[in-house]
């Protein structure tokens, strides 16, 4: 949507762009973290501030279905969710952004409980890189190792290519309600798994 086009409700589709950093407090883990202060697009990262997306419930597609196995074993399906709404981030370990952001997702998943179920999608690593960053970030949510690009075939149509860090909110019957490409905030993801979890 143009910016100069005034939405007709909340949940009509519009985009916005957030500072970077504006709002983000750092935990205590990356304040002194050199990578995470590194900025590029050329570096296979979404640089910058992140820009927000929702999309009006009468737009959205077909529920996402995908059965995949969490780093630690776990069987897991985005059907069996349902009517829980989902957050997808998607991350690497060397991403700049992405070490920004961990806080922010591990606050926000921590405030909203069992009313939201958050999945971490590393697109990149092995799993001993994914799980120091998990382990160092305190990261309490599942994570899925996409080494065969499942998860980020899923989002192709809600994301662009090799949009890193990513994060896609579906809505309890599993459809995409929302996305940020790049960097995401508290207060912003806060508000986008609010508005699904209103309608």
């Amino acid at each position: 949507m143009r910016a100069g086009r005034r939405p007709l409700n909340r949940r009509t589709l519009f985009t916005a762009v957030f500072a970077a950093g504006t709002t983000l407090a750092l935990g205590a883990c990356s304040e002194n973290d050199e990578l995470a202060d590194q900025a590029g697009s050329d570096q296979g990262y979404v640089s910058g501030s992140g820009v927000v997306s929702q999309v009006a419930v009468e737009d959205r597609g077909e529920p996402l279905e995908l059965d995949f196995e969490t780093i630690d074993g776990e069987s897991m399906s985005l059907a069996d969710l349902r009517p829980t709404p989902v957050v997808i981030n998607l991350w690497y370990a060397a991403c700049p952004p992405c070490r920004k952001e961990a806080p922010d997702l591990k606050s926000v998943s921590e405030s909203f409980g069992d009313k939201a179920q958050f999945i971490g999608v590393n697109v990149r690593d092995q799993a001993a890189a994914a799980n120091a960053f998990i382990n160092n970030y305190q990261i309490p949510y599942p994570n899925m190792l996409d080494t065969n690009g499942d998860m980020v075939s899923l989002l192709s149509g809600v994301l662009p290519p090799q949009a890193t860090p990513s994060t896609v909110v579906l809505d309890t019957e599993g459809r995409a309600a929302a996305r940020v490409v790049g960097e995401v905030d508290a207060s912003t993801l806060k508000g986008l798994i609010e508005d699904v979890r209103a309608e």
